[in-house]
């Protein structure tokens, strides 16, 4: 199963940027999108019906604000439209589809940039989010939570690891978190093929051509379940992909 990952920051924008003939190039089984920034009935359900793919999503209740989606080519036995805490769902955080051999979610983790108010937040949903994977894990111990995490784990993840150590995303609070959350149970895909590439990054600033001096942070993961890390047979980054600030990033499971 070849499974993709992509915060589009806006599915209309990315619409307009290629998003379609990315998505009909890539041969993608299952992507997960964050930050679809529409209600259900903005996002381009039958465009990509085309393509093979079914939607399903989850939007924020504030409009034009966070959202996520799953377009899979592949039936679904269960979809799960968040988790179960409104604080959470009512900002389209997290959606689940469930099949034969695997689970796969898109998840779009908060960003604590805008200030003290909102990194609390993450830190609380960050809490929340390692004890619901704990638990989803004992009932499905097939997991591959995908999305955009908003926190570089390592100085390997960013390219200005000293300038950014006080910054949200590269935070020491937030970088422990990631640890603990791998060492409950958890592989980052994209280290455990490519435990020592530098300068591969998911995201990066608009400001002061970043992309372009390739300046970025990698905050975008394909976390698997322990279980099945001996499955995984491919990861990648993927920064030729123009359509948002973030570019899509990969996993390719042995079914």
């Amino acid at each position: 199963m070849k499974i993709y990952s992509y915060n589009v920051n806006g599915i209309r924008a990315a619409m307009n940027k290629g998003f379609m003939q990315w998505l009909s190039a890539s041969d993608a089984d299952v992507v997960c999108i964050q930050e679809t920034k529409a209600q259900e009935d903005q996002i381009p359900m039958l465009e990509f019906k085309t393509l093979g793919y079914d939607c399903y999503a989850l939007s924020a209740k504030k409009k034009g604000y966070s959202g996520v989606a799953i377009l899979s080519r592949l039936a679904p036995k269960n979809v799960v439209y968040g988790c179960g805490e409104e604080i959470y769902d009512n900002e389209g955080r997290m959606l689940r589809l469930d099949f034969e051999n695997l689970s796969v979610a898109s998840i779009y983790h908060p960003s604590g940039t805008s200030g003290e108010e909102r990194q609390g937040f993450k830190m609380k949903w960050l809490d929340f989010f390692q004890n619901y994977a704990l638990e989803l894990q004992k009932q499905i111990p097939s997991l591959v939570l995908c999305g955009d995490y908003n926190i570089a784990h390592t100085e390997i993840d960013i390219h200005d690891p000293k300038g950014n150590k006080k910054n949200s995303g590269f935070l020491p609070e937030e970088r422990e978190w990631i640890t603990k959350f791998l060492e409950s149970g958890f592989t980052d895909s994209f280290r455990y093929i490519n435990p020592n590439t530098k300068d591969a990054y998911s995201w990066w600033s608009y400001f002061a051509q970043s992309r372009s001096k390739n300046k970025g942070w990698r905050i975008d993961y394909s976390m698997v379940s322990n279980f099945i890390k001996d499955r995984i047979k491919n990861a990648s980054i993927h920064p030729e992909a123009m359509q948002s600030d973030h570019c899509p990033i990969s996993v390719e499971i042995i079914d």
